[in-house]
């Protein structure tokens, strides 16, 4: 077999977590961002 079992539970436990902190991390940077930006940027673009 190519693919070993204990290899796939390692995957399983430790890099799928690992990934999912990871993106909420990213996620929470990406929504957390508009605090340093300065305050006229903040606001929506205009329409006209």
């Amino acid at each position: 077999m190519l693919i070993n079992f204990k290899s796939l539970g390692f995957i399983k436990t430790k890099i799928v977590p690992l990934a999912i902190v990871a993106l909420f991390g990213i996620a929470f940077f990406a929504v957390s961002a508009r605090i340093w930006l300065p305050g006229d940027m903040m606001s929506p673009a205009p329409m006209n």
